[in-house]
């Protein structure tokens, strides 16, 4: 049975691992439901005028403005980020510092796990207070308790009034970062524009025209042709999720050959138990057991030995799958449809390799089998 345990339970471990990274790889990449990303791509003939075009920002408050009044849109997440330094006492890190509006949280949550998070308060007056990441509250302040102490961004004063969770994940290397409120920003960095622009719609099957509008009218307003475009995040997350359900299926398959092995096993197991019960046999069959009775017996044994290994193979690749998602930090997707496979795969398996010896020990001739020792 130990064949098919592991044959069993690797094809479990590897469907589960790729369903659980891919549903991590599209939560990271889409987001919050209903959102589409605006971005500038300048043509040619904007970057022949303009070579710094580039390093400018690509929206204006009024371009925020005017996509408010387009009515399938929701809400637009605004935020500029900014390449600085932080220092406090004696230390100094090279950090990302990134001005955010108020809908900035309602989409994309700011978890924290040390004091509290921004308050509409602190929008709506510009305070000078910050979140920083965990890496950068490690880097400067050594294990010390941040919150509420004030450090130097571009030489001007920041209150620490949180910091984020720590980044989980397999893939999570954490950055050294700082949010604060939009407002504050600019008056830190004396820059009034924003690098990026989400827009959320409040249903699906608006993200269409939505993005096709604030395209437009984006368009329209900077005197440019296509430079404005929409990209839909979810869009995107559709093609990753079908190159993954192929990887997944190729390596699924590979580990399913090691089925194959553990059958081939119980098929040889099988061929030795036969020849060990040739007596049993022949005194069957002398008490008037028929060929297909025999036949019967050894196929069922091969199906219970195939059926156990695979529900064994079950529980070892569903409780692997589980360490694996626990150290990873994503999901575990065990779904019934690959356990029900699982066990059918194994019973399947069962039969296909208990035909031999069972049709072995189904020929053998019973006054021969009386005299085997």
């Amino acid at each position: 049975m130990l064949g098919i345990i592991i044959g069993v339970g690797a094809v479990i471990i590897v469907v589960a691992i790729g369903q659980g990274g891919e549903a991590m790889l599209k939560s990271q990449i889409t987001g919050p439901g209903n959102t589409i990303q605006v971005f500038y791509q300048p043509s040619d003939e904007e970057v022949r005028a303009n070579p710094n075009i580039y390093q400018q920002a690509a929206f204006k408050q009024e371009d925020i403005r005017a996509l408010e009044q387009i009515p399938e849109i929701k809400r637009i997440v605004a935020s500029s980020t900014q390449l600085s330094s932080a220092r406090y006492q004696k230390e100094t890190a090279d950090i990302s510092t990134t001005g955010i509006n108020q809908a900035y949280l309602q989409v994309n949550e700011l978890k924290v796990s040390m004091g509290r998070n921004f308050s509409t308060s602190d929008f709506l007056g510009g305070r000078r207070v910050a979140l920083i990441s965990d890496k950068l509250k490690e880097k400067l302040f050594k294990g010390e308790n941040p919150v509420g102490k004030i450090i130097t961004v571009a030489n001007q004063p920041l209150e620490i009034i949180g910091v984020l969770d720590k980044p989980k994940g397999l893939l999570s290397f954490g950055s050294m970062e700082i949010y604060l409120p939009f407002q504050a920003w600019r008056n830190i960095f004396s820059k009034n524009d924003f690098t990026q622009v989400t827009i959320q719609v409040a249903s699906a099957e608006d993200i269409q025209t939505a993005g096709k509008k604030a395209a437009k009218l984006l368009n329209k307003m900077h005197n440019t042709k296509k430079s404005y475009q929409v990209l839909n995040m979810e869009e995107i997350a559709a093609g990753i999720g079908q190159v993954t359900k192929i990887m997944t299926l190729i390596i699924g398959s590979i580990a399913g050959i090691s089925l194959f092995v553990g059958g081939i096993g119980v098929m040889n197991i099988m061929l030795v138990s036969v020849t060990e019960r040739t007596r049993e046999i022949g005194i069957r069959m002398a008490l008037g057991a028929t060929r297909g009775q025999v036949l019967t017996q050894f196929l069922i044994e091969s199906m219970t030995l195939t059926l156990i290994g695979g529900i064994l193979g079950i529980f070892l690749g569903w409780g692997a799958a589980q360490i694996v998602s626990f150290f990873a930090g994503w999901p575990s997707l065990v779904s019934w449809q690959v356990v029900l496979g699982g066990v059918l795969f194994s019973m399947v398996i069962g039969v296909l390799f208990g035909l031999l010896p069972a049709n072995k020990a189904s020929k053998l001739d019973p006054i021969e089998s009386l005299r085997y020792e």
